[in-house]
Order: structure tokens, then sequence, then C-alpha cells
């Protein structure tokens, strides 16, 4: 994932490169309803409207982080089952290459993505001014303080973040609980987190400011840099597949349920909530000049649906539609359900502490 500077250099190329490539749609048969017309659609007979335009369109391209065989597959499959005239198909990346390679289409003039699912995309993709406004009634299933007022985003599914350990290094009941614990000296190069990540370091490092307030929370970090966290280049699962193989004994601001998938499969490994977690949400997104809105809006129904939200958690996903609980094996991380303190950062939020934490870990921790 992308730091701040990397995010704004994107944001100005994807600018440019709608501009030149000009991103309007071709003049439109008398009476036909606009990319923008359709995405905002509220009238009575909108499903009817979206099955209809979806027909025609007869395809769907989404670009999505969710892991293949464990959710997205099965999303796209039901969603495929449901409506099978609608030949959706998706590509997988994470946050870094599917920023990319929504850019280099938008540069060539040759946009194939109809929507967008990620953790961390959402921040790249505002700050670019690249997504279509859009609106669904499922909103009205989603918690009021996590649905975009500006109409950007949508949540996809609930992310909580905290510790990963090595059992076979770290017994139960001796891995660090809170965040000074990680200043202890016997933890002095064994700690590992996600470099230069939107939900690795530097979601890490926000929660902190947030949480502890800004001096006391840079003094805290500053103490920790004495600790030599190991960078980690990669993804937040493979992150997790290092700690089980032994390589780290312990990973920092890992997603929760990763570590406790592992673990009920035999892996020597552990999740640890540290409060308060940080969490946040991934999202569904419309890029600027969507060639098949109608199929977009139809799948972001149905994911938001309660046979979509069924979907994500038998997957083990946490989702974001209220009455739809998260499956048991994760629960007992997901504040929800159980009685852990959260502190929840939106897109906006993510934004004012990543300058901040950028020039901390820059200072303390390259």
């Amino acid at each position: 994932m992308k730091s701040l500077p990397e995010i704004r250099s994107l944001a100005r190329l994807v600018a440019g490169a709608m501009f030149a490539a000009g991103l309007f749609a071709a003049p439109l048969p008398a009476g036909a309803m606009t990319a923008q017309e359709v995405l905002l659609y509220k009238g009575a007979d909108r499903q009817k409207v979206l099955e209809e335009g979806a027909k025609k369109e007869g395809k769907l391209t989404i670009y999505s982080s969710l892991t293949v065989n464990q959710a997205l597959r099965p999303m796209v499959a039901a969603f495929n089952k449901k409506y099978p005239f609608v030949k959706a198909e998706f590509w997988r990346g994470d946050t870094r290459k599917i920023s990319q390679k929504v850019l280099a289409e938008m540069r060539a003039n040759a946009l194939q993505a109809d929507l967008l699912e990620s953790s961390g995309l959402g921040q790249i993709m505002v700050q670019a001014k690249a997504l279509e406004k859009f609106t669904s009634p499922m909103f009205a299933k989603i918690p009021a303080q996590f649905v975009d007022k500006k109409q950007l985003l949508a949540p996809s599914r609930f992310s909580y973040m905290g510790t990963a350990y090595n059992t076979k290094l770290v017994p139960a009941g001796t891995q660090p609980k809170t965040f000074e614990d990680l200043l202890d000296p016997k933890w002095k190069g064994k700690l590992a987190w996600r470099a230069h990540s939107e939900s690795g370091d530097l979601l890490f490092v926000a929660n902190i400011l947030q949480t502890m307030g800004d001096k006391k929370g840079e003094d805290f970090l500053k103490k920790l840099s004495g600790q030599k966290i190991i960078n980690f280049d990669g993804s937040a699962r493979t992150l997790v597949n290092r700690v089980i193989e032994g390589e780290y004994p312990v990973a920092l601001n890992i997603f929760l349920h990763h570590p406790i998938i592992s673990a009920k499969k035999g892996a020597p490994v552990a999740a640890f909530p540290m409060e308060p977690v940080p969490s946040i949400a991934g999202h569904l997104m419309v890029p600027k000049g969507v060639n098949r809105p109608h199929a977009a809006m139809l799948f972001i129904d149905f994911y938001l649906s309660d046979e979509g939200q069924n979907v994500l958690r038998k997957a083990k996903y946490f989702p974001v539609v209220a009455h739809v609980r998260p499956d048991d094996s994760i629960a007992e991380v997901s504040p929800r359900v159980s009685n852990i303190k959260e502190n929840y950062l939106d897109v906006e939020e993510l934004f004012d502490y990543h300058k901040k934490g950028a020039a901390i870990l820059n200072k303390h921790f390259r």
C-alpha cells in the first residue's frame, strides 16, 4: 500500500490521465440514462431498471483484494447464479496493484474495471477524484456512522487490527498485551510490521496518535523505535505466514482474523487485540468513466444484501450489515460482539494522521 506522498502522486497522475483521456460518456440515445443517473437512481422501478440495463451490458469486471478462494470467487459465483445474464469476472490484487492497474487503464482511455473493492484503496481513489457517486437502498442496513456522506464509498467489510504471535516462540499468556508492553526490552528485534502500508505501520501510528494525543503518542513511538522493529514489505497474510514459520515471533497491526483462521487449522499462531483496537472498513467503489453502471450497481446491491453478507460471513470476513453477525469462529475479536474497545478510523481521519505518521516513521523507524 502507498504512503501519503505516493498517494498524492497517484492522484495527480489519475487527474491528468482523466483530463487527457476525456473520460466523458458518448452522446446517448434520447431518453437513455447517463451512467451518473443510473448510479444515483432511486425510483420505485430501480431493480427493473438495473436488471434490464445489466442484460444489455452483459458483463461486469471487478477488481478486488478479497482472498480469491476464501471470499472473492464465492461472492462472484453467488452473484452469477442469481443474475446469469451478467458475466461477472474478477481480477485480484492488493491495493497498490489495483491502483496502478486502474491508473494505467485511465491513462490509455481503456477502462476495464466497473467496480473496485479493497481496504486502503478508497484513500487513493478519493484523493485522486477518480470515483463516481452512487447510492443503494442497502445503505439503510449499515450503521449510519460508517456510510460515506459524499456517496463515493460504500463499506464492504470491517477489519480489526492487532498482533499475531508464534505460540512455540511466545507461549500463550506471555505475549505483549498492551501497547506499553511492546517497550519491554525482551521484544527488541522480535517485532515486525508492514512498512509503507495504509493498514500496517501507518495505521498503527495513526491509532497511537489519535488515542494518546500527538505529544504523548510521539513520545511513545520514539521509545518504540528503540525496539528495532522489522520493516516487512509484503501483504498482511504473508506476514502472518512468516510468524507461523517462526521467522518473526510477533507481528503488529495485522488483520486479526488471519491468525485465528490459521490457528483453527493447527498452525502455531494466535491473535491478540490490543485496546483500543484500530479498525477500518474495506470499500466498494465505482471508477470514474464506468462502462457498465447497471451491472455495477446490481453487484453492489447484492454484496450488501443479506445474501451477499452471508457469503462474506461464511468466508470468515466481518460483515458491515448491522444484523448479520460475524462467524462464531472469529467473533471473539469483533468489537460488535465481544467487549473490546475499538477505535474506528475513516478515510478522512486516516488522511489527517498519515502526514504526521509518515513524518514520524521517516524520523524514527526508517
